[in-house]
């Protein structure tokens, strides 16, 4: 399945009421500060809706086809083989991008390897089990092929983000109209369901392993009573 699936869909009306709830959601995350550094993976073009890349100067966009708002800095290379520097990114955002990379895994790991301990991600997908996104196109042939994309389940990024020691932040439902946030667990099934498209945010846990040494058992000084009585009687014995 090809990306422009995405921006056709922005097209339509209820696209647009997601973007705006899409843009909305990301504000919100975006929570580190304008002199920290941030990567967004996947160019959207409606970037300034949700970050203002005037004050943000270390807002990055990595798009292989120069995707993205022209106020970003912007480089061209694959998601799975980021050519950005171990541990040097703050925040992270990968606004629908692995419905349509066959090496989304190896992405995630990339993901994980850039970012700082205690960086944040953030990730845009849609509904799997959505009649919305299966159905709205299925006469249009330009989106035909929507049957064949790669929609992961919540619980799956969720395996992936445990897997790499990423803790859950907060899970977003975007309806039809509105969206909801829950805090570190995903929404009931009547609103997932009903969801074109959901988000997730997440932080990187770092944990160092300690190592066990045996532990040497140290001789009392201390005398106890029953000797001190014992030396007292064989000296009044002798």
């Amino acid at each position: 399945m090809k990306r422009k699936f995405l921006f056709t869909l922005y097209q339509t009306p209820r696209g647009k009421l997601l973007q705006t709830m899409e843009a909305k959601y990301i504000k919100r995350c975006i929570t580190v500060s304008c002199k920290q550094k941030q990567l967004q993976i996947g160019g959207l073009g409606w970037e300034g809706d949700f970050v203002d890349c005037s004050l943000y100067r270390n807002y990055v966009i990595l798009d292989d086809k120069g995707l993205g708002s022209d106020s970003a800095l912007k480089v061209n290379a694959k998601a799975y083989k980021l050519p950005i520097q171990t541990e040097s990114m703050d925040l992270v955002i990968i606004p629908h991008l692995f419905e349509f990379d066959a090496h989304r895994f190896k992405t995630m790991r990339e993901v994980h390897r850039v970012l700082k301990p205690g960086g944040e991600l953030v990730i845009l997908d849609f509904n799997p089990i959505s009649v919305y996104v299966r159905f709205q196109f299925l006469w249009d042939r330009q989106l035909g092929d929507s049957w064949n994309a790669h929609f992961m389940s919540r619980a799956r990024v969720s395996d992936w983000l445990k897997l790499l020691n990423f803790e859950l932040l907060n899970t977003a439902e975007f309806g039809l109209d509105s969206f909801t946030i829950t805090h570190g667990r995903f929404a009931s099934l009547p609103r997932r369901i009903f969801s074109i498209a959901y988000g997730l945010k997440a932080v990187k846990r770092q944990y160092s392993l300690i190592p066990l040494t045996p532990v040497v058992e140290a001789q009392s000084k201390l005398v106890t009573a029953n000797m001190v009585l014992e030396s007292r009687k064989y000296e009044i014995r002798n």
